[in-house]
């Protein structure tokens, strides 16, 4: 049976300065649970609304009812089971490879696409500004379908580790080098920008080397692309062999 205190303290989650507080995080759904409980995460409990075998021992199982369920979860649709867990400490950057920097990205959605993009392309490492949504918040780990756990996700000053960091700083901007068509592409730090207004003025005066996705449609009349859309297609790109230039 679970308590209204416990209840209360779940839904405190869905909260970015509860979730500091208290360096936990919720997720919902069979997948993402168990691509949680086989990673490093460590899991604080688990409520489920019936009989499910997550491998998990007894002490750290509550059963509860729908009703219950539903005034925890942070969905529309609630599942049948959610699972609290500790945050990760974050690990130093590796720019030994493609590292990924956001720049103020606010959606949720973004965000967890681009965490699980980064995992499908092999990047290790996502370094985001301070003002960059929270990679626990409930959407965001929905969004990622587990991947939050096979990428390394830091946040800090962005313009400040962007001037230590001793590698090529490629932007993403709608005036810059067509990516079909670039030569000699080094690894290094691919920077995408916020959805309304893209990279900032102060991070694109560190950019070493402006980058553009061409329009090919007849019309020419669309702004721009989603931040996501427009990440896949960079890391396609650039993880090509031809590109891969050690």
């Amino acid at each position: 049976m679970v308590t209204k205190n416990q209840i209360k303290r779940i839904k405190s989650l869905h909260q970015k300065k509860y979730r500091k507080e208290h360096q936990l995080f919720i997720a919902e759904g069979i997948k993402v649970i168990q691509e949680l409980l086989q990673s490093s995460f460590v899991l604080d409990h688990l409520y489920v609304t019936n009989e499910m075998d997550f491998g998990v021992p007894t002490h750290q199982v509550t059963r509860v009812s729908a009703d219950d369920l539903k005034k925890m979860s942070a969905l529309t649709t609630t599942p049948n089971c959610l699972a609290v867990f500790h945050c990760l400490e974050s690990k130093t950057i590796d720019f030994s490879d493609w590292v990924v920097a956001l720049d103020d990205i606010r959606d949720p959605g973004n965000l967890g696409t681009i965490i699980r993009l980064c995992d499908w392309f092999g990047i290790s490492h996502i370094v985001c500004s301070s003002e960059t949504v929270d990679c626990y918040n409930p959407k965001v780990i929905q969004a990622t379908m587990g991947s939050v756990s096979r990428v390394n996700i830091v946040y800090t000053d962005l313009a400040e580790l962007l001037q230590s960091a001793k590698v090529p700083l490629y932007g993403t901007f709608l005036g810059g080098e067509n990516i079909y068509e670039m030569k000699e592409v080094k690894p290094g730090v691919i920077v995408m920008g916020n959805e309304a207004n893209g990279i900032s003025a102060e991070i694109e005066a560190l950019i070493s080397r402006k980058i553009t996705i061409p329009r090919f449609g007849n019309l020419q009349q669309t702004e721009s692309l989603n931040v996501a859309m427009a990440t896949s297609i960079v890391l396609s790109e650039f993880r090509r062999s031809v590109f891969n230039v050690q």
